[in-house]
């Protein structure tokens, strides 16, 4: 498959991921979904500012991790580029980044309450789920990631972990796809609200750590058209967007 081709499909897929992301409740005004240049790895896709129900591919910028925007547009970027750019950075494996302020979620980056996942389909949020505090560098913010340092330093609370939330402001998940990052997203608002409802008849049975391992594990093993390929598919009828067939050759 040629540069373009690799091209036009990230640029696709991350235009179905916003549109996704809102039909589910994901997002609202605000969030945003990047990917990895899929033959330069050194930067990255992301959308000019817009709210992601209204994203085309048009939208689409080219970014070097520092934020950098390539090919002379002039457009206005998000003001958090810079947690794609800085998990990009630091994690090679990185493929996808959503960034939200998933309702269910926010009560879990406030309070000693650990987000666990409680249901297999949410096993991709992974064992440990981070919660970095922008105070606790940076003293009072606007708590939002508006520079490299502050990307740096979420990047590393992240560490190499899925999925971290972020005090008083929402969470941001990565994926070695659009797709997966999609899932996991979609499915840490559902494990929210679940584990929300479960700790009302306590004691908890949470997913061991072998469990979630084996059934992550079998969802990154899918053949195309399954696993996170069959969410997605699911996932694009109902936010009214045509779903692109991944074939073996495919990202």
């Amino acid at each position: 498959m040629d540069e373009a081709t690799k091209v036009k499909d990230i640029i696709e897929d991350i235009v179905a991921a916003n549109r996704i992301l809102a039909a589910e409740n994901v997002v609202d005004a605000f969030g945003h979904v990047s990917a990895r240049h899929p033959t330069k790895p050194g930067h990255y896709f992301l959308s000019r500012a817009l709210p992601p129900e209204l994203i085309t591919a048009e939208d689409i910028m080219e970014f070097t991790f520092d934020g950098k925007v390539l090919n002379g547009d002039t457009r206005k970027p998000y003001l958090e580029k810079d947690i794609h750019g800085a998990l990009y950075e630091a994690r090679p494996d990185v493929k996808s980044v959503v960034h939200n302020h998933s309702r269910s979620v926010i009560p879990y980056t406030v309070t000693n309450e650990k987000l666990r996942p409680i249901v297999h389909s949410c096993a991709t949020i992974g064992c440990h789920v981070p919660v970095w505090d922008a105070q606790t560098k940076f003293g009072d913010t606007n708590l939002l990631i508006s520079n490299m340092e502050m990307g740096r330093d979420f990047a590393k609370v992240l560490a190499d972990n899925n999925t971290a939330l972020m005090r008083g402001h929402g969470c941001t998940v990565i994926g070695r796809s659009v797709r997966e990052a999609v899932y996991t997203a979609v499915y840490l608002e559902v494990n929210a609200g679940l584990q929300m409802q479960a700790t009302r008849f306590p004691p908890v049975k949470y997913l061991t750590d072998g469990e979630i391992k084996l059934i992550s594990q079998r969802l990154a093993d899918a053949k195309p058209n399954e696993g996170y390929d069959r969410a997605w598919e699911y996932w694009c009828r109902h936010a009214g967007v045509e779903a692109r067939y991944r074939t073996a050759d495919s990202v």
